[in-house]
């Protein structure tokens, strides 16, 4: 089912009819396909089948043949260039001082364009029902109006530590204030949680996904061994606290209270743990839906929060987010997350695979990362900066970050024992406020390797208050910087114009039809076809010599990253298996974890461990910034500098001299357009193989010796893992590094051979 008969059933009053149609896999063709017969069987009660029957009607009147396949009515098309004027990245970076009338523009914005779309999904379904026989003609055609039905959404990633204001951010942001649970300092979000528009009714809905019972018994084996040797250490009066020991006594507590402390793994998976969520032995999502925010806010607060027993959950007598791999919450009539999702990130990744996975493909698929801190401590706070340096290489050359903000929250939060008035209090915060974002920006350009990854314009800060936002009695809505993010999201969502999109793409449909119905003579079309195939034999040819150009620089590149590997690799070695400043016990767990971890261990707090990255540094300091420039994320120009956006097969000359053909020539302009656009998307993804190429193949070159590794025991285990590991690097330095470089130019060479 596709969003064309979502709407049309919604705004008819007869949503309740939405699941029957999505069973039945109904979208925008065969609606009007529907006959007498199909109704009857799909809507059993009368009143709303009568209902539907007059409105299909309705619809099929308002499409006469004429009308649908010859040209667009005035009233249901705008013009394309009207709909294009958006909102550039660049625009996005506003201050927001039209926040304000922008919010109260938006709605009837998005009711317009709404009502824009659902006609000319009515134009186009109209034609496809008419398109009977299947012919060439009719088969291209319908598959071009099914392609028409494209969604793509940006996603915003929201990092911040336990306590620093993450989830009344995104309260405030979307204006409701009981929408995610926020719970005290000690609670913690533990599972991803997306938020999103819901454009199928007027509920708050929540999907539960869970990870699969496989997942969950091969991870309760591995905390019962945690728990045992943690148990170990204990009755060894071994004196260090392990935050991998009690997360897996909180995970296990959550579940089970204290039963699992007598109980194996085998009695632990019966069904008598898991009847409420009987979704979780299907493999399915739970799904839950609510009248208010403030009900879905008390219902899901089990699924998402690692939070200490108190009296504002005495009702709750299982927790289940240790088995929840994602929450996603639907809010209904919310404009500018209508192309939006915003996703609340755990810091880091996750030890359960599926868990990690997800939150890998998150990260790399952000568009802007919003990194949440207190702004007390915003410039100083080494935990905010640790998180965006952990995932950089992540939403930067192996991502599609485009933004990144530092948002330093509870901006209101001063000492203000000396003031007596109102303005006097607003002036000293916003004071502060401006010298916290001066000192931040200093501490990020300071961040060179990070720099390497995104442009300069891509970097803001923001100084926010949630709380002031709702009762407004320090603040302007408006000092709250607030509304700031309302317009950036608003913009963002703006410029991914479902409507434009659509209509560009039935304008182009339209134009072949209508072209297709007048017959050219033979000759005539051979010397059109003879031009545009020269064209494209001078743009491919051109495209192609700027793609050696690049591979040639790559590879440059790389070698001078090979040989800077080999001459560094034991420095390299030095600084991650001796770190100064680290005594051997404390450092032992850690190295120990991330040998069993495939050479990575992620703390809660604090930088992750990573010998594969520290290993594969030279190599992605020798290409970082070609990368960028080669493949940007900001879209300005394009990947592979631009070759791609300049390609034009169909020229104002063409479509001058041959105006006989000119509806031809517009709707293969459009088809160009659609696909330079789609190219462009796919490549932006596949780039991210390319570049994450190099540290996957370090990692497998590394496997044996980590296996090797982790499985000493007993006095001396420390020595013996940094001496497996250094011994395995100098043994295939000849060739590990070369390998990588290999690895990442035939992905290189094979992205552009794929579409070249």
């Amino acid at each position: 089912m596709d969003d064309f008969v979502c709407d049309t059933l919604t705004k008819s009053g007869l949503s309740n009819l939405i699941e029957a149609f999505e069973d039945e896999g109904i979208d925008t063709e065969s609606f009007y396909l529907l006959q007498d017969a199909d109704i009857d069987k799909m809507i059993p009660k009368m009143g709303p089948r009568l209902k539907f029957k007059k409105l299909l009607s309705q619809l099929k009147a308002e499409q006469t043949p004429n009308e649908s396949t010859h040209h667009f009515p005035p009233h249901v098309l705008p013009s394309t260039n009207d709909m294009g004027k958006r909102k550039s990245d660049q625009q996005l970076d506003s201050n927001g001082q039209q926040a304000a009338k922008r919010k109260c523009e938006t709605n009837s914005s998005a009711e317009t364009e709404a009502k824009i779309l659902t006609n000319v999904r009515n134009t186009m379904g109209g034609i496809c029902a008419m398109l009977q026989d299947d012919s060439d003609l009719n088969t291209l055609l319908k598959t071009k109006i099914k392609n028409l039905e494209t969604e793509t959404k940006e996603l915003v990633g929201v990092f911040g530590k336990t306590g620093a204001g993450k989830t009344s951010l995104i309260n405030a942001v979307l204006e409701e204030r009981n929408l995610l649970p926020s719970g005290s300092v000690s609670a913690c979000t533990s599972v991803m949680i997306k938020v999103e528009g819901n454009r199928h009714n007027e509920k708050y809905e929540a999907e539960i996904e869970f990870i699969s019972p496989e997942d969950w018994e091969d991870e309760l084996g591995s905390l019962h061994c945690i728990i045992k040797k943690g148990n170990q250490e204990v009755q060894d009066n071994v004196d260090d606290s392990d935050e991998e020991y009690h997360d897996a006594v909180d995970k296990l507590s959550a579940l089970y209270e204290e039963e699992w402390r007598e109980k194996s793994c085998e009695q632990l998976m019966e069904s008598k743990y898991f009847k409420e969520i009987p979704e979780f032995f299907q493999s399915r999502s739970k799904n839950l839906i609510f009248e208010s925010a403030k009900d879905l806010s008390a219902d899901i607060v089990k699924y998402t929060k690692d939070s200490p027993k108190n009296k504002n959950y005495n009702k709750i007598k299982q927790w289940y987010w240790p088995l929840v791999k994602c929450v996603t919450v639907r809010v209904p009539n919310h404009p500018s997350l209508q192309h939006v999702t915003l996703v609340d990130l755990p810091g880091n990744g996750d030890r359960n695979k599926s868990r990690d996975t997800m939150w890998k493909g998150i990260v790399g698929d952000c568009s802007t990362v919003w990194v949440v801190t207190e702004v007390n401590r915003a410039a100083a706070e080494q935990e905010s900066w640790d998180i965006l340096k952990n995932v950089a290489s992540q939403i930067g050359n192996g991502g599609e970050c485009r933004h990144i903000h530092i948002v330093c929250t509870k901006s209101d939060d001063i000492d203000d024992s000396d003031v007596t008035t109102k303005a006097e209090t607003q002036a000293l915060i916003l004071k502060r406020n401006a010298e916290t974002k001066e000192r931040v920006t200093k501490e990020f350009n300071k961040l060179d390797k990070i720099k390497k990854h995104f442009s300069d314009e891509c970097f803001q800060v923001f100084t926010v208050s949630s709380r002031e936002f709702f009762r407004k009695r320090d603040l302007s809505p408006e000092d709250t910087e607030i509304p700031n993010l309302q317009e950036f999201l608003q913009n963002l969502n703006d410029c991914h114009s479902e409507t434009l999109n659509y209509v560009s793409g039935a304008h182009g449909i339209l134009s072949l039809i209508h072209g297709a119905s007048r017959r050219k003579e033979d000759d005539r079309i051979k010397e059109v076809f003879e031009a545009l195939e020269k064209n494209l034999t001078l743009q491919i040819e051109s495209i192609t010599n700027e793609m050696m150009k690049i591979y040639n620089v790559f590879e440059e590149h790389l070698q001078e990253g090979v040989e800077r590997s080999k001459n560094s690799y034991e420095n390299i070695l030095r600084s991650t298996l001796y770190p100064h400043k680290r005594d051997g016990r404390g450092f032992h767990k850690q190295l120990k974890k991330a040998v069993e971890n495939r050479g990575v261990h992620r703390p809660k707090k604090g930088r992750e461990m990573n010998i594969n990255i520290n290993l594969t540094s030279h190599l992605a300091d020798s290409i970082d910034e070609e990368f960028r420039t080669t493949f940007p994320n900001d879209g300005k120009c394009g990947p592979f500098k631009g070759v791609i956006y300049s390609f034009s097969l169909v020229t104002e000359e063409l479509k001058e001299k041959y105006k006989d053909v000119e509806l031809q020539l517009v709707s293969l302009k459009s088809e160009e357009e659609r696909l330079k656009t789609s190219l462009n998307k796919s490549i932006r993804k596949r780039k991210k193989t390319v570049y994450r190429s190099l540290i996957k193949t370090i990692e497998e070159t590394l496997q044996d010796c980590y296996k090797k590794a982790a499985a000493f025991t007993g006095t001396g285990t420390l020595q013996n893992m940094r001496e497996t590991i250094e011994n395995h690097v100098h043994g295939s330095k000849n060739t590990m590094f070369e390998n990588a470089k290999r690895v990442m130019m035939n992905h290189l060479h094979n992205l552009m051979v794929c579409y070249f």
